[in-house]
């Protein structure tokens, strides 16, 4: 399966789709792109005159990367295809280092822990285009099958 199929099976959309591009997938990790545009609406009020990217929205980002499209490639991979899987999260934990400024790109590195009865776990850690630790944890979520 290919990084164009994946992105095509995400259940999300703009203005709420925080992955850019699949740099390489395989059936133990995933790394990913997305760039945190200027123009999202709210750096308008996080923080007023000195924004910041909200954590809650770092750990999207990693969560759509790390755990969706390793989920999706996951599926793919047992031959269970759908369309747009469900997909819910069930837990994570996140440390923040560092924030997240309008017009900075991320990349996300996901090691996957366990997928079993639908629930994958996995490691995650994202950095800035310098290479710079800026938050990393662990996800999990529920992979619903088509």
């Amino acid at each position: 399966m290919d990084s164009r199929s994946i992105l095509a099976q995400l259940p999300y959309s703009t203005p709420f789709l925080f992955v850019d591009k699949i740099l390489e997938v395989s059936e133990n990790s995933i790394t990913g792109e997305y760039t945190f545009s200027p123009d999202l609406d709210f750096y308008k009020g996080h923080f007023k005159d000195n924004p910041i990217t909200p954590g809650v929205i770092l750990t999207e980002c990693m969560a759509q990367i790390g755990v969706v499209c390793l989920g999706i490639y996951l599926l793919n991979a047992e031959g269970t295809k759908k369309e747009t899987p469900g997909v819910a999260l069930s837990s994570s934990e996140i440390e923040y280092l560092k924030p997240v400024y309008p017009g900075e790109k991320v990349t996300v590195i996901s090691e996957k822990q366990y997928f079993r009865f639908n629930k994958l776990k996995c490691k995650i850690k994202m950095a800035d285009s310098e290479g710079n630790l800026v938050c990393k944890g662990v996800i999990a979520g529920m992979i619903i099958k088509g």
